[in-house]
Formats: structure tokens, C-alpha cells, sequence
């Protein structure tokens, strides 16, 4: 079968490339067309476009970038039709897939949608579109599939979290190699996650480094995006105690006491390592003005605490994340009482998300409904 995959972000790219190494195992003859990014490019080599040059944040950006998203658009349905897949498979990136999609439905390609758009969040009339577009849905959190089957009387296939498999799949590093080989010291680890985007880099990494001399009895190390380079980082590095980790994000975080994280499927890669955490939020006024007011009966932004329906990480938003407020959060994470709660919380956390084997149970249900 030829598979066509469109995945526009850094976890959209792990994610296809699970799901493509998945299809390979029960598809022989599996041929593959995508947009995406490293990981995926590491498994099949025929990547169109990468995600690094496709992801724009906010409103503002969006519109900054109109036109070399229409430019964009055009070349997909372009290369779609020269490639003639077997069907199309979307990751997330609904800006973008849902209009691929609806192109796609009316030339009478098959369409499965892996992982799904947040709609449940915001834009729920995104709904009309997917159920006349979108001919499988395969959702990855469990509240989801209540919302569109019985909110909205559109059948989903709930199989599980990804990032299960990603975490557990991966080779184990050894703490001691691992400082050894970054040249660290024996101080434990709250590592930085401030996004892989360029925009939400610059906001978020000022505000995390500005509390770093409070903890002297720590490291501060930055987990650097697999999509930007160390002189982009190199500017905001001004202090001695703060290192800089390129592309290695799972094995810093298998070693990390703490950390300070973007909102984001990050909020949730750091929970499954059992790592207590502090969910930071800033977008710019303008987009984040916006968003309040589309995004009403959502009680939470981290994928934790809509998971778990409680507030299990505490979230710092837009004014509350500030040095002050940071420092107070931090201090309260590395508490030995309150990191036991985390703990527990995790754990149910896990159990919530329904076990192993997303990528295989979608590969065979993409399989399945081609044959």
C-alpha cells in the first residue's frame, strides 16, 4: 500500500514514525510519502517537507504567514495527486490537514486521522468538517472518545497514548555516562523545556533562566528542540550554573529531579518519566486576548490535569508566569512531600491513558479498512 502521512510538529513527527514502523511490521509492500521530520525521515527517506518549516504559533503568526501557507497548501494537493496514495493519514496540524482533508474527501482519496484535533478545546464546529471529511478518526486520550461519540455521534477508535510506547521503547541511559558525557556535575537536574518554536522560546526561556540563582544547589539544563540550532540558545546562556542539551529531551528528562515546562505534549512526555513539573504559559497579548475568549470551558491547558480532571501540575499562564511566582512553584516541586503526591498522581495517570500499543493498534485498523 502507499501511505501518504502529513505531521507539522516535533511530536507529530515521533508519532508518524512510530505509526510508519508499525505499518511496515504488518504491510510488506508499504510505501511512504510525508511531511514530517527527522524521526520519520530516519525511517522511510522520502520526506517532502519538513515540520520546521510549516509550524506557526498564534493568531498573529498564522496571519504574518498567510501566504506561504496557501503556497503550501497548493504544493500538498499538487504532490498528493502525483504520489496517488492508497489513502491519507493526518497527525494533529488541523490548521492545515482539515483543508487537505476536505480537498482530499471530494477527489475520493480515503482519509484516517490520527490523533486529533482539540476541538473538544476549542473550535468544536470543526466537528461538521471532520465527520464529512475524515473517514477514521483515531483518537489518543480517553475523554475524547466519549466526545465524539456521544456528544457528537461520531465512532472513534480510542487506542491508547503514543507517547507510552515512544517512552517505553527507548534505549535506557545510564546517569552516570550520560553526565560524563555532557560534562556535568553531581548537582541534581531541573531540566528546561521552553518549546521547540522559535516565538515561544524567546518568551518562555527568559522568565525560566531568571530564577535559576535561587537554586544554587541545582543545574539548570536547557533540552534544545531538535528543529533549532545552539546559536539560537546561546544568547539567553549567561550563567554558569545553566548547560544546554541538543535533541536529547527523553534521556535529560530520565534523569532530571525537575522541570519547568511549555505547555504542551511536553507537560505529558514529562509526566510519564514520573518528573515533577511547572507548566509555563506566555503567547503574545493580542493571541493570548483571542484564545480566553474562543477557549471558555476548559478548566486546564496541560494535558495533565484534562486527563486526570483535576489540577495535578500547577499552570503558570501569561501574567501568573513571571520570576516570582516561578520561584514560589519550584520550591513547593522539590519538596519531598509534594513530590510524593506527584508520584501518585502519575502512576494514575498512566493507567488513565489506556497502556501500550497506540502505533500498532492504528497501523492494523489503517490496514484493515484499505483491505
Amino acid at each position: 500500500m502507499k501511505y501518504y502521512i502529513i505531521a507539522g510538529e516535533a511530536s507529530g513527527d515521533l508519532h508518524g514514525s512510530n505509526l510508519m514502523k508499525a505499518l511496515q511490521k504488518i504491510d510488506v509492500n508499504a510505501e511512504f510519502r510525508f511531511w514530517g521530520g527527522d524521526l520519520m525521515q530516519a525511517v522511510n527517506n522520502s520526506l517532502v517537507k519538513h515540520y520546521k518549516d510549516l509550524a506557526f504559533m498564534g493568531f498573529i503568526e498564522v496571519v504574518m504567514n498567510l501566504r506561504t501557507i496557501t503556497k503550501n497548501l497548493a504544493f500538498c494537493k499538487k504532490d498528493i495527486e502525483q504520489y496517488n496514495p492508497d489513502t491519507i493519514i493526518f497527525i494533529d496540524y488541523p490548521g492545515f490537514n482539515l483543508r487537505i482533508a476536505k480537498w482530499a474527501k471530494q477527489k475520493g482519496y480515503k482519509t484516517h486521522y490520527y490523533i486529533s484535533p482539540q476541538i473538544w478545546a476549542w473550535k468544536e464546529n470543526r466537528i461538521k468538517d471532520i465527520k464529512r471529511d475524515v473517514d477514521h478518526m483515531h483518537v489518543i486520550l480517553p475523554f475524547e472518545k466519549e466526545f465524539y461519540e456521544d456528544k457528537h455521534n461520531y465512532p472513534v477508535n480510542f487506542v491508547g497514548h503514543p507517547l507510552i510506547d515512544a517512552i517505553g521503547a527507548r534505549q535506557q541511559v545510564d546517569e552516570y555516562s550520560f553526565r560524563a558525557e555532557h560534562e556535568l556535575n553531581k548537582k541534581p537536574i531541573i531540566a528546561l523545556l521552553p518549546g521547540s518554536r522559535k516565538q515561544e522560546i524567546k518568551k518562555m526561556l527568559s522568565v525560566m533562566l531568571s530564577v535559576v540563582d535561587d537554586f544554587p544547589g541545582y543545574q539548570f539544563i536547557i533540552a534544545g528542540a531538535p528543529s533549532q540550532d545552539y546559536s539560537f540558545y546561546e544568547p539567553f546562556i549567561t550563567n554558569n550554573n545553566v548547560s544546554f542539551i541538543s535533541n536529547r529531551t527523553y534521556d535529560l528528562l530520565s534523569v532530571s529531579y525537575a522541570a519547568l515546562v511549555t505547555s504542551g505534549t511536553a507537560t505529558l512526555e514529562t509526566a510519564l518519566f514520573k518528573v515533577p513539573e511547572v507548566v509555563c504559559y506566555k503567547g503574545s497579548w493580542l493571541s493570548y486576548q483571542i484564545g480566553k475568549r474562543l477557549v471558555k470551558h476548559i478548566k486546564y491547558i496541560s494535558l495533565v490535569n484534562l486527563i486526570m480532571d483535576k489540577e495535578v501540575v500547577t499552570e503558570l499562564i501569561q501574567d501568573d508566569f513571571n520570576t516570582k511566582r516561578l520561584k514560589q512553584e519550584l520550591k513547593i516541586i522539590l519538596d519531598d512531600y509534594q513530590r510524593v503526591k506527584f508520584f501518585l498522581n502519575y502512576y494514575d495517570l498512566e493507567k488513565k491513558l489506556g497502556g501500550k500499543g497506540a502505533s500498532n493498534k492504528t497501523a492494523e485498523l489503517i490496514f484493515k479498512s484499505l483491505n
